[in-house]
């Protein structure tokens, strides 16, 4: 008997939500309902409301759904695709941490940019990533070129990912912080099918 796999990457990314409690997921889903307001002055009290509105709730299907589909379209080793998805995406919310303000006087992000360490949180985690990237040697039919387009695309992801929610809001709250790393991995996700 074997489950097919549309069902084990479904199950795959529920236990995923899992993990994370959902805690990116939340803060991706407050993100959409917050840019869903037409008023900048607004968009913070909309993304700080606990109430999930049409737009939030069309983010979290876009997402899982992504998700789900591109594990189920993947050739490449499904260990390294999620480690390397989950991994740079971390590492771009730990830079948007470090390179744009905070936008709230309190909330539940505002510790991590007071106990950010720089420049040896970022560049600790490059290093470690860059080292693990190592492990895309081990897919046989990939060449160097292909591998430095898997790398340089997860780093330009990572980066680029804090950067459009800073240039949407002027800043970040801890609810971008956990879309960075959602919107990342379904990028990163996105752009290993091609491989």
């Amino acid at each position: 008997m074997r489950i097919p796999d549309l069902t084990c990457n479904a199950l795959t990314v529920a236990v995923w939500v899992w993990v994370t409690g959902g805690l990116h997921l939340d803060g991706a889903m407050d993100t959409a309902d917050g840019l869903s307001v037409t008023s900048p002055e607004r968009r913070l009290e909309v993304m700080k409301d606990s109430a999930t509105g049409a737009f939030g709730a069309i983010a979290a299907i876009i997402i899982l759904l992504l998700k789900t589909v591109t594990l189920s379209e993947m050739s490449l080793p499904l260990w390294l695709v999620l480690l390397s998805a989950t991994g740079w995406a971390r590492w771009g919310q730990v830079c948007a941490i470090a390179f744009y303000p905070y936008l709230r006087a309190t909330g539940k992000g505002s510790f991590h940019q007071e106990n950010l360490r720089l420049p040896q949180d970022i560049l600790l985690g490059l290093v470690v990533l860059l080292c693990f990237s190592g492990l895309w040697l081990t897919v046989d039919y990939l060449s160097w070129w292909q591998i430095g387009l898997i790398v340089g695309g997860n780093i330009a992801i990572a980066l680029l990912t804090g950067y459009w929610f800073y240039r949407q809001l002027g800043g970040h709250t801890g609810d971008t912080y956990g879309a960075v790393v959602e919107w990342s991995e379904v990028l990163i996700l996105c752009l290993l099918t091609a491989f």
